[in-house]
């Protein structure tokens, strides 16, 4: 799994090589306190990881955070968005974190220990990982999972579940630089799927797979977001290949463009 040869002291030779640096994005939904958002840039450029997006940010002054001590240039150039599923649009495999304290989980759940065999297997196959950290006041809703394909869980007291921000993605970060990518991956798990599927084209899948349904008269108005969370865990569950994604993808235009058309008049 490792390739190529680094300089550097024994103390920091199991940190990640440039490229699986570069497949590994984090993603922090709606931070509250710029402290933490440059805690987390301070946490992602010790191991080597520089790949950041901010999705709806609350305060407009987070880029100027003391806290990201020695990762200013990492704060200055993280990509701002204003959704989720566009941070994640390149992204193959996505893993929330959370505790499972206040939720039931609607999709697999990891321990984070376990996490690294997963990330690598799905780096090996040429994919790429994003890690999403929900907000400081109630971490990720079930709408920003339903984009997920996995729940992280960090080990914690049961008498204080919940990490500071910058503290999780410190963790979570640390875990994978030492332990994925020294990992081999999972010979089965590479075998499922032989061209990921990133989050852009799922979500354009998403998008006509509903439309479709809005056209069958499927469910009332009142169930279609519902609908629509429940559809984006069931498509990230399936774990399709790009051939897959390409056939559903064209029956459902071809069932939609049926469903649309005019009905033939009698003569």
């Amino acid at each position: 799994m490792r390739i190529g040869q680094r300089g550097g002291s024994r103390y920091n030779l199991s940190l990640p090589l440039t490229v699986q640096r570069d497949a590994l994005h984090v993603v922090l939904v709606s931070p509250r306190n710029p402290l933490n958002i440059g805690a987390a840039a301070r946490a992602m450029a010790n191991f080597g990881f520089s790949r950041l997006s901010v999705v709806a940010p609350f305060a407009p002054t987070w880029r100027e955070a003391r806290s990201a001590v020695g990762a200013e240039e990492l704060l200055q150039n993280a990509k701002v968005t204003t959704t989720l599923p566009e941070a994640l649009a390149d992204c193959t495999l996505v893993a929330g974190t959370g505790t499972l304290t206040y939720r039931k989980p609607e999709q697999e759940v990891v321990a984070l220990p376990d996490l690294g065999p997963r990330v690598a297997a799905e780096l090996a196959r040429g994919g790429r990982m994003g890690l999403v950290f929900g907000t400081e006041k109630h971490g990720l809703t079930r709408d920003d999972l339903s984009y997920c394909h996995l729940l992280v869980e960090i080990p914690t007291d049961e008498r204080q579940p919940s990490m500071n921000l910058g503290q999780a993605v410190a963790v979570c970060l640390y875990e994978l630089a030492t332990r994925c990518f020294e990992a081999e991956a999972d010979e089965s798990a590479l075998k499922t799927k032989t061209t990921t599927v990133s989050g852009e084209r799922l979500e354009r899948l998403s998008g006509v797979v509903e439309e479709a349904m809005r056209a069958a008269g499927y469910s009332p108005r009142s169930m279609q977001e519902a609908n629509r969370r429940d559809l984006r865990l069931l498509l990230r569950r399936l774990g399709l290949d790009e051939g897959d994604c390409r056939r559903i993808l064209g029956l459902f235009r071809r069932i939609l463009w049926r469903l649309n058309r005019p009905p033939l008049r009698l003569l």
